[in-house]
């Protein structure tokens, strides 16, 4: 009787890397994003209460 063969093999160390790598970059921009959009927005709040 043949082993049946694995359908999900284990990711190697380095597909592991590039995964969790891929998570923080991902994370990085969206919180560097906010802050330069929060940024952005309250630049625009000081602006407007000089007129």
């Amino acid at each position: 009787m043949p082993e049946p063969e694995n359908p999900q093999p284990i990711p190697s160390t380095q597909e592991r890397w590039i995964n969790r790598n891929l998570v923080i970059r991902l994370f990085a921009y969206l919180v560097a994003g906010h802050l330069f959009a929060a940024f952005l927005y309250l630049l625009f709040m000081l602006g407007g209460q000089n007129q």
